[in-house]
C-alpha cells in the first residue's frame, strides 16, 4: 500500500501547488519588474540577449513551450469537472434540457476556458495546440465511424457465450491492425446484431474494455497514446515486444468474467424463442469496398510532417500542424459515404447523431482539459513532482488521469516527466529511442508502465477513449439502455476493471 501515497500525494498536489504557484508567480511579477528597472543598460541588453536566445533555443526544441504565458491557476479545472459532472448526471436527472442543449454547453464551458487563456494568461500556443489535436480527432472518428457505417457484417449464428468472447478477442486482435477506434466502429453493430434479443448493457461494456481499449496496446496504430510515442521516436515494434504479457493476460482475465457473466444472465429472453430459431452459421459481407476507404484513412495516420519531412504542414511557432492528413480522412467520410452501397446503410440503420454528440462533447472536453492537462505536467516536471516518480506512480498516476482525462495527451505529459526526471527530453527523438531502449535507469520499464497505464485505464470511463463514447451512443441508437456516466463506473469499472489493472500492477510492476 505504500505505492499509493506517493501517487496521492502526485494527483492532488498537481492541483494545489500549481495553484499556489500561480498565484505566487503573480505576486512577485511587480517586484521582478523593479529589479529589472534598476540594472544598469548593459546588463539589461545582456540579460535580454540570453533570454532571447533562450527562448528561440526553447520553442526550436520544445516546439512552442517556451512560449511566455503565466501557468493556469487551479480553479480553472472547474469547467472540466463541471462539465463531467453533466455528462453524468444529466441523461438521468434532466434528460429533456440535456439533449437539447448539451452543445451549447459544451461548446460554452470550452469558450470559457480558451477566452481566459487568451486574454487572461495570454497563451495563444495552449487554445491553437487544442484546436489541433481536436481537428485531428474528430477527422479520425469520422472517417472510420463513416467508412464503417457503409460495411455490413451479417453473422447467422446463436449467440452463445463462446460465439461472444470469440468475436470480443478477434476485435482485441483486430484493433492493434486498424486501431481501437476503427475495430469498434466495425464490429459494434455485429457484436448487437448476433445478441439479437439477447443484447444487455454488459455485452456492450465488455466491449469497450476489450476492443474500444485493452486489445490495442500492441501496436502504435492500436490506440492514440501508442501512435504519439511512435510519432516521437518510439520504435514501431517496441510495444509488441514489451505490452504482449500484459496483453494476454488482461485479455484472459475480462474473456473469463465475460464467460462467466454470459453463461448467468445472457438470456434476458425467453429461451423457447431462442431455440425456435435456426441457424445456418453463415458469414455475409456487404460493402466490402469500404475497406479500401478505412486502408486509406490509416494509411494518412502516417502523414505526420513531423516525421516526414516533404508533407505539407502548417507551421506555427516553431511547430508543425498537420492539414493534409485530416483532408484525406474528412475526404473518406463523404465519398465512403456518397459511394456506399445502400443495403449497408439501412442494414446498419446508420446516421449521424453518434458522431455528432462525440463532436460537441469532446469540443468542451479539449476546451476544458487544458488547464488540467498544463497542471499536471508541470506539477510532474517540477523538482518535487520528479522526486516522486517511480515505475509505480507512474503507473497509477498516468492510468488514474487518463480514465478522466483523454488518455493521449496524458501519456505524452507522463512521458515527458518521466524522460525529464532523467535529464532527457521528450522532444529529442534520440534521447526518446534511448529512454525506450533502457539506456536510462529503469526506462523502458517506466516507459512500459506508461504505456500499459494510459491503453488499459482508458477503458474506466466513457471519455477516457475516443470510441468508448462512440460505442454508447451507436448502442444507444440501437435500443440498449446503457449505464450512466457514474452507473458505468460504479458498476462495471469499480467491480471489474479496477480490480484487474491491480493484479496487472501486482504481476508486472509492483514487485519488478
Amino acid at each position: 500500500m505504500k505505492n499509493f501515497i506517493p501517487v496521492v500525494t502526485l494527483l492532488f498536489g498537481i492541483l494545489f501547488f500549481q495553484g499556489f504557484m500561480a498565484v505566487e508567480s503573480y505576486a512577485k511579477e511587480p517586484i521582478a519588474m523593479e529589479m529589472l528597472a534598476d540594472q544598469d543598460h548593459q546588463e539589461s541588453d545582456e540579460a535580454n540577449h540570453s533570454q532571447d536566445s533562450s527562448h528561440g533555443e526553447t520553442v526550436a526544441g520544445e516546439h512552442g513551450e517556451g512560449e511566455a504565458h503565466h501557468s493556469p491557476p487551479g480553479w480553472l479545472v472547474i469547467p472540466f469537472v463541471a462539465l463531467l459532472l453533466m455528462i453524468a448526471t444529466g441523461p438521468l436527472f434532466y434528460e429533456h434540457f440535456w439533449h437539447h442543449n448539451y452543445p451549447k454547453i459544451a461548446v460554452a464551458f470550452a469558450l470559457l476556458v480558451v477566452l481566459y487563456y487568451l486574454f487572461v494568461l495570454d497563451n495563444v500556443h495552449g487554445p491553437v495546440h487544442a484546436l489541433a489535436e481536436y481537428v485531428q480527432f474528430i477527422a479520425l472518428l469520422a472517417s472510420l465511424y463513416i467508412a464503417s457505417g457503409g460495411i455490413l457484417i451479417e453473422i447467422d449464428k446463436k449467440a452463445t457465450p463462446l460465439a461472444n468472447v470469440s468475436l470480443l478477442l478477434i476485435g482485441a486482435l483486430i484493433s492493434n491492425l486498424i486501431g481501437t477506434t476503427g475495430a469498434s466502429m466495425l464490429l459494434i453493430r455485429p457484436f448487437i446484431r448476433l445478441n439479437k434479443g439477447n443484447i444487455q448493457a454488459y455485452h456492450i461494456i465488455f466491449f469497450i474494455f476489450m476492443v474500444s481499449n485493452v486489445g490495442g496496446s500492441l501496436t502504435p496504430i492500436g490506440d492514440p497514446p501508442l501512435f504519439l510515442g511512435f510519432l516521437k521516436g518510439i520504435p514501431f515494434f517496441w510495444t509488441l515486444t514489451h505490452n504482449w504479457p500484459a496483453w494476454v493476460f488482461a485479455l484472459l482475465v475480462l474473456a473469463a468474467v465475460f464467460y462467466v457473466i454470459d453463461r448467468k444472465f445472457g438470456r434476458s429472453a425467453d429461451d423457447s424463442e431462442l431455440e425456435t430459431a435456426t441457424y445456418t452459421n453463415k458469414f455475409s459481407l456487404i460493402g466490402s469496398k469500404n475497406f479500401g476507404w478505412l486502408f486509406i484513412v490509416i494509411c494518412s495516420v502516417f502523414l505526420d510532417p513531423n516525421v516526414i519531412e516533404w508533407v505539407p504542414a502548417i507551421e506555427y511557432d516553431g511547430q508543425k500542424f498537420s492539414f493534409i492528413r485530416e483532408i484525406i480522412m474528412l475526404s473518406v467520410a463523404f465519398l465512403s459515404y456518397k459511394f456506399a452501397d445502400q443495403r449497408a446503410i439501412k442494414g446498419n440503420e446508420f446516421n449521424f447523431e453518434p458522431i455528432r454528440e462525440v463532436a460537441f462533447i469532446f469540443i468542451g472536453i479539449f476546451g476544458t482539459m487544458m488547464p488540467a492537462l498544463e497542471l499536471v505536467g508541470n506539477f510532474a516536471k517540477s523538482p518535487e513532482g520528479a522526486a516522486l516518480i517511480t515505475h509505480n506512480t507512474l503507473y497509477w498516476g498516468t492510468g488514474t488521469l487518463s480514465g478522466f482525462l483523454d488518455n493521449a495527451p496524458t501519456y505524452l505529459n507522463f512521458l515527458a516527466a518521466a524522460m525529464a526526471s532523467k535529464g532527457a527530453s521528450i522532444n529529442n527523438i534520440e534521447q526518446v529511442r534511448q529512454f525506450a531502449a533502457d539506456g536510462f535507469h529503469d526506462s523502458a520499464f517506466e516507459l512500459m508502465a506508461i504505456a500499459i497505464a494510459s491503453v488499459f485505464f482508458g477503458a474506466m470511463t466513457y471519455i477516457g477513449n475516443g470510441p468508448n463514447f462512440m460505442v454508447k451512443s451507436i448502442a444507444e441508437q440501437s435500443g440498449i439502455r446503457m449505464p450512466s456516466f457514474f452507473g458505468y463506473i460504479i458498476r462495471f469499472s469499480l467491480p471489474i476493471l479496477l480490480p484487474l489493472l491491480f493484479i496487472v500492477w501486482l504481476v508486472f510492476f509492483a514487485f519488478a
